[in-house]
């Protein structure tokens, strides 16, 4: 089977020495969700949170008490904003950690009204 952008985000992780990936999966993060189900025992694992906040509050965590960075995982637009209360606490604590959202072509986001959050902008000019 060819190997699809999922299984290469999961490569460039364990790469990179991510040992877990924690999140809350969706429709925009099934292709990255199948690539952890293809990587199977090896790492990074993936740990899956009952709300996107909490994954970002654990990716913190993970920080603060291993020294590794922190990988929370996402879709986009609610899923992408419910992560910013984690985020800023890693932060306010100076702690590594990666946010990983579903980003849909721009074009496809904004066709999506209120939830076609663009996660590339922090505001509008």
């Amino acid at each position: 089977m060819a190997k699809t952008g999922g299984d290469f985000l999961v490569e460039r992780l364990r790469a990179w020495g991510v040992q877990r990936v924690f999140g809350y999966p969706g429709d925009g993060i099934n292709g990255i969700m199948a690539g952890f189900e293809h990587a199977g025992d090896e790492r990074p694992r993936f740990l899956q949170a009952r709300h996107e906040e909490l994954a970002a509050f654990m990716a913190g965590a993970h920080a603060k008490f291993t020294g590794e960075p922190g990988v929370c995982l996402a879709t986009s637009g609610p899923g992408a904003i419910h992560l910013l209360n984690g985020l800023y606490d890693a932060g306010m604590d100076h702690q590594p950690v990666v946010a990983i959202p579903d980003f849909p072509y721009a074009s496809y986001a904004e066709s999506l009204g209120f939830m076609g959050l663009r996660v590339d902008r922090t505001r509008s000019t």
